[in-house]
C-alpha cells in the first residue's frame, strides 16, 4: 500500500529572529527574555492584521505564512517600523533588532506545521538583511511588483547554506537603511568563530566573518589579527562600521596574525591567490571587494582577473604602484633604508621603527593609542615578514590591470595621506573605467573614529553600494 503523501502548496514564507541574540542574553538574560516576549506579541499581532499566520517560535524565532507576497511584505514593514520605537529607551547595544526573511515557495503541511526548502530558503534570507531590515526572494520581489512599501535593492544570486540553487535576493530599502547611520554597535562578541583554510600552496589561512547582509571581502592588509583587531584604534571602527550593513569577511594575511608564520612564501601573485582561496570558502556567486593600503592593489588585481565575482569593489588609501615604482629615487631609498631597519629593529623594546609606522598610518593618534599600536606591531607578525611585506608592498605595480577592471569601483582617499599620496588615489579613479573618486578632507592613513572624515567615509560606501544594487532592479 502506497505511503500517503502529505499536503504541499505554494505560499509565503516569513521567518524573522533577533540579530545578535546570544550577545543580548549573555548582557542581560531575564530582560531580553521579557522584550522578546513583548517583541513576538508585536510581531504576532502584526502578522494577523496583515490576513497571516504564526506557525510556530523557536527561540527567538518566529515562523508565519501569507497567501499573498505583498501583506507579508508590508507586515515585516510595519512591525519593523514599530520595533524602533520599543528600542527607543535602550543604547545602541541593547537594541533588540529582528532579521527578516521572506520567501515564496512550495511548503509541505504537517498538521499545523509546515517544512521544506522554502521554508529554509526564507531562514536563509533573514541572515542576509541588516538588524531591523528585511530580505527577499526574487519570487517575492516580482510577486510583489511597484507597491512594495519601499525600494528593492538586488543583492544578486547568493549561494544559501543547504540550498542546492542560488537564489536571488532583493533588500528591502524602506527606511533608507543603506544611507542611514548605523545605531548598534559591533564587536568581537559578535563575530563568527575564527575558521582555517589551506592556500593554494598548502599554507594556512584564519578567517572569520561578522555583521549581515551582502557580502564584502576585505582584502588582507599590512598587519591584522582576527580577534585582537578589535582593539585597534585604526581599524576596529571601520570593520564595526561596515559589519553594521554588510557581512564582512576578513582572514589575517599569510605570514601573520592568526594565519601561518613559518615557512610563508610572501609574494604578491601568492596574496591575490588567498583572496581567492578566502572567498571561493564562502561559496559566494558574488562579492563586494574591499581593499585599503597594499590591499587595494590585491583586492584590484582579484577584480581584473575575476570579472564574474566581483560586484563591487571599494578601494581606500590604495594604490597601484609601491614607492619604488613611482620614479622617485628619494622615495625607493627611504623604501631600502625602512626594510634594512625592520629587518635589525622590529622585535626590539624600544619602539622607535615601529612608531615611526604608527606616525605614518595614524599621525593624530593619542600617546595611549601609540602605544597600543606600537606592541601590536610587534606580536602580530615575526620582523623576518614585516620587512619582506614592505618589499613587496613597494614594488607592486598592477597599472596594466586597472583597465581590465569591470564592476563598479568606488576610490576613497584621503587628501594629507602620508603612505599613499593622493595622487596615487587620482590614478587608480583614472584609470579604472567609471570609477568614482571621493577625498576625504584628512592626514591619515588610518583615519580614528575621532576624525570628522570618517563617518562620511562609511556613508560614502553605503551610499555606492545602494546605488549600483538600486539600478540593477530597473
Amino acid at each position: 500500500m502506497a505511503q500517503e503523501k502529505l499536503p504541499r502548496r505554494l505560499a509565503v514564507i516569513l521567518h524573522a529572529d533577533v540579530a545578535g541574540y546570544s550577545r543580548l542574553t549573555g548582557a542581560d538574560e531575564d530582560l531580553t527574555l521579557r522584550r522578546l516576549r513583548d517583541s513576538l506579541g508585536l510581531i504576532a499581532t502584526a502578522v494577523t492584521d496583515y490576513r497571516g499566520r504564526v506557525v510556530n517560535y523557536a527561540g527567538d524565532a518566529v515562523l508565519a505564512i501569507f497567501d499573498a507576497a505583498s501583506d507579508a511584505v508590508t507586515c515585516a514593514t510595519d512591525f519593523q517600523t514599530a520595533l524602533i520605537d520599543r528600542n527607543a529607551p535602550f543604547d545602541d547595544e541593547e537594541k533588540l533588532e529582528f532579521r527578516v526573511g521572506i520567501n515564496l515557495g512550495d511548503i509541505i503541511e504537517d498538521g499545523s506545521d509546515i517544512y521544506g526548502d522554502g521554508v529554509n530558503i526564507a531562514a536563509r534570507l533573514g541572515t542576509l538583511a541588516p538588524p531591523g531590515g528585511v530580505c527577499v526572494s526574487q519570487a517575492v520581489r516580482n510577486a510583489v511588483g511597484p507597491h512594495a512599501p519601499g525600494r528593492f535593492l538586488d543583492i544578486g544570486s547568493q549561494n544559501l547554506k543547504n540550498i542546492a540553487r542560488p537564489v536571488r535576493a532583493f533588500i528591502l530599502d524602506a527606511a533608507d537603511q543603506f544611507g542611514a547611520q548605523p545605531q548598534a554597535a559591533i564587536g568581537l562578541a559578535d563575530q563568527q568563530p575564527v575558521r582555517y583554510c589551506s592556500a593554494v600552496d598548502g599554507i594556512t589561512l584564519a578567517h572569520t566573518e561578522v555583521g549581515s547582509g551582502y557580502p564584502m571581502a576585505v582584502a588582507g592588509a599590512w598587519i591584522t589579527h582576527l580577534e585582537r583587531e578589535w582593539d585597534d584604534p585604526g581599524w576596529r571602527h571601520y570593520v564595526g562600521g561596515l559589519a553594521q550593513n554588510f557581512r564582512v569577511i576578513r582572514y589575517d594575511q599569510r605570514g601573520n596574525g592568526m594565519s601561518d608564520w613559518k615557512g610563508v612564501d610572501i609574494e604578491f601573485e601568492r596574496m591575490v591567490d588567498d583572496l581567492g582561496t578566502v572567498i571561493n570558502e564562502y561559496a559566494l556567486d558574488k562579492v563586494a571587494v574591499w581593499g585599503s593600503s597594499q590591499g587595494a592593489a590585491v583586492a584590484t588585481a582579484y577584480a581584473a582577473r575575476n570579472p564574474d565575482r566581483v560586484s563591487h569593489l571599494i578601494l581606500y588609501g590604495g594604490y597601484a604602484r609601491g614607492r619604488r615604482r613611482r620614479g622617485d629615487p628619494d622615495a625607493t631609498a627611504e623604501s631600502e633604508a625602512l626594510v634594512t631597519l625592520i629587518q635589525q629593529a622590529w622585535g626590539r623594546e624600544n619602539p622607535a621603527i615601529r612608531q615611526a609606522m604608527t606616525s605614518m598610518l595614524m599621525p593624530n593618534a593619542t600617546a595611549e593609542e601609540a602605544v597600543w599600536f606600537n606592541n601590536y606591531q610587534r606580536d602580530c607578525a615575526p620582523a623576518a615578514n614585516i620587512a619582506r611585506y614592505r618589499e613587496v608592498f613597494d614594488s607592486i605595480d598592477i597599472t596594466n590591470e586597472l583597465s581590465q577592471v569591470s564592476c563598479p569601483t568606488l576610490v576613497l582617499h584621503c587628501v594629507g595621506d602620508a603612505v599613499a599620496p593622493l595622487a596615487e588615489g587620482k590614478l587608480l579613479a583614472a584609470r579604472i573605467p567609471n570609477a568614482q573618486l571621493v577625498t576625504l578632507n584628512s592626514d591619515s592613513h588610518m583615519m580614528s573614529e575621532r576624525d570628522p572624515e570618517f563617518p562620511r567615509c562609511l556613508e560614502a560606501v553605503r551610499r555606492f553600494m545602494a546605488s549600483v544594487m538600486e539600478s540593477r532592479t530597473h
